[in-house]
């Protein structure tokens, strides 16, 4: 009665498309060695070590990173220390603080963020 056909089509290709989760590793954790991930992270807590992603890595507000990123896209609120290797989008936000060496296809860098850095612009993948 409330729903056609039409809109039952749209719920179910939402769901498949969301369907991978997100993972979180919340302030106060703490992981040392090789966290790899096939769908989107947030990370509040602290990394000491390498981080694959196969999609999009959000380093929050209190979230610390030391070591290896290597992802889709991007969001950085916090702090990163080492190399970050972005293929698409690169979103450095105010509140960011990164050092170290960069390789981006799209870069975002907003007023007020603390960007040390070597940066390399490669072609985002189509």
């Amino acid at each position: 009665m409330f729903a056609n056909s039409k809109n039952s089509d749209d719920v179910k290709s939402t769901t498949a498309q969301s369907s991978g989760g997100l993972n979180a590793l919340v302030k106060g954790t703490s992981i040392e060695g090789t966290v790899k991930c096939e769908s989107d992270i947030r990370i509040d807590g602290t990394i000491k070590g390498d981080l694959i992603c196969k999609a999009k890595v959000i380093i929050g507000p209190t979230g610390f990173v030391e070591g290896e990123i290597t992802c889709q896209n991007a969001v950085v609120e916090g702090k990163i220390k080492g190399v970050l290797t972005v293929t698409d989008l690169l979103n450095i936000r105010e509140t960011a603080e990164i050092d170290g060496t960069i390789s981006t296809g799209k870069l975002i860098v907003q007023s007020g963020a603390k960007f040390n850095v070597a940066c390399k612009m490669t072609d985002s993948p189509k």
